[in-house]
């Protein structure tokens, strides 16, 4: 059975391989950057990609419309289940950088903007993080790279990437 990636990857699969992923965890990785960074290299562009297909593959299965978490008083939602304090979080990152963007709790379920929200998050908070710190944290919080309770997710995003990695998907 094919897999139902909807995310196309633009940059397709050169420069893959040349990834810039961190295998281990380093200390500190989690704090919030002291420069503030405006371009990022290809490669880094490429490997974000691949994360977030990879998370919203293994979140959502790629459905705009999934809820999860039901049982919690504020569900998570679309494709990268993302819940309101996420939505609030990011709404105070623009607010800190002058940005008048701003998004809306609706705005969970489109795709584009589930993606808008976690660049945003991930440049502001773990901007020069390995995917799995990245992946740790988007699944357990600001200290999730920590928790064991992280690593069976952070496990079921690296198989997904793998798969991305040698072209073992249908990207459309």
């Amino acid at each position: 059975m094919v897999r139902p990636y909807i995310i196309l990857i633009s940059f397709g699969l050169i420069g893959l391989f040349g990834l810039l992923i961190n295998s281990t965890i380093e200390k500190n990785t989690h704090k919030k950057p002291k420069e503030k960074i405006e371009f990022l290299e290809q490669d880094t562009v490429q490997a974000i990609d691949t994360l977030v297909t990879a998370l919203i593959y293994v979140e959502s299965r790629g459905n705009e419309n999934a809820v999860g978490d039901r049982h919690l008083g504020s569900p998570s939602v679309g494709v990268l289940q993302i819940r309101p304090i996420m939505v609030r979080e990011v709404n105070r990152i623009l607010k800190a950088k002058k940005s008048d963007k701003r998004f809306k709790l609706k705005d969970r379920f489109s795709k584009e903007k589930s993606i808008e929200m976690f660049r945003i998050w991930q440049s502001y908070h773990l901007p020069n993080s390995s995917n799995e710190v990245i992946a740790r944290c988007w699944n357990g919080g600001p200290k999730g790279w920590r928790r064991k309770s992280t690593l069976h997710y952070w496990r079921k995003v690296q198989r997904e990437i793998n798969k991305l990695r040698v072209g073992l998907i249908d990207e459309g």
